[in-house]
C-alpha cells in the first residue's frame, strides 16, 4: 500500500476494508482489562443492564475500526495520526459473533493553518455490523503531511 501526502485524497473518496469478527472471549478480555463492567464482562450479568446481554464495550469497536481502517485503504504518509474528532457514536451494541466492517470518506482536506507542511484530513468512519447496521460513527481528523516543494 503506497503511502499518501495531503494533496494525493478527494473528497468523497472512498476506502472499503476487510471483515472481522468478534468472539465472546474477544469480547471479555479486552473488557477486563480495559472496561470492567458487567454488560461486557458476563452475559448472564449483562441480562439486567441496558444492553440486555453481553455487549462490546465502545472502545472495543474502536479499536477493531482503528485496525480496520489500517487495511481500508490508502495510508497517509506517516500513519493514521489523530488530531481529535468532532462526532462519535455507537448506535447499536457489537454482539458476540457479529462481523465489522469499517466503510471511510473524505469529506475534507486542507492546509494547516497553524503547522507549515501538514494539513487535516477529516473522515467520516463508518463500521457496519453483518446485517449493514452501523454500530459506530465517527467523524475524525488526521494530521497528514504536504507534498514536500
Amino acid at each position: 500500500m503506497q503511502a499518501r501526502y495531503l494533496e494525493e485524497f478527494t473528497v468523497g473518496e472512498r476506502f472499503l476494508s476487510e471483515s472481522y469478527e468478534l468472539g465472546p472471549d474477544e469480547i471479555i478480555a479486552f473488557a477486563s482489562q480495559y472496561d470492567p463492567q458487567p454488560a461486557h464482562l458476563d452475559d448472564e450479568a449483562a441480562q439486567n443492564t441496558l444492553f440486555g446481554g453481553l455487549a462490546a464495550s465502545g472502545w472495543h469497536t474502536a479499536a477493531v475500526t482503528m485496525k480496520l481502517m489500517v487495511s481500508a485503504g490508502p495510508m497517509p504518509v506517516g500513519g493514521i495520526i489523530g488530531a481529535g474528532f468532532d462526532e462519535m457514536s455507537w448506535p447499536r451494541p457489537v454482539r458476540p459473533g457479529d462481523t465489522l466492517r469499517v466503510e471511510s470518506e473524505v469529506l475534507a482536506a486542507r492546509a494547516s493553518q497553524s503547522r507549515r507542511g501538514q494539513g487535516i484530513l477529516k473522515i467520516r468512519t463508518t463500521t457496519y455490523n453483518q446485517h449493514d447496521e452501523p454500530v459506530q460513527i465517527s467523524v475524525g481528523n488526521l494530521f497528514v503531511p504536504c507534498r514536500p516543494g
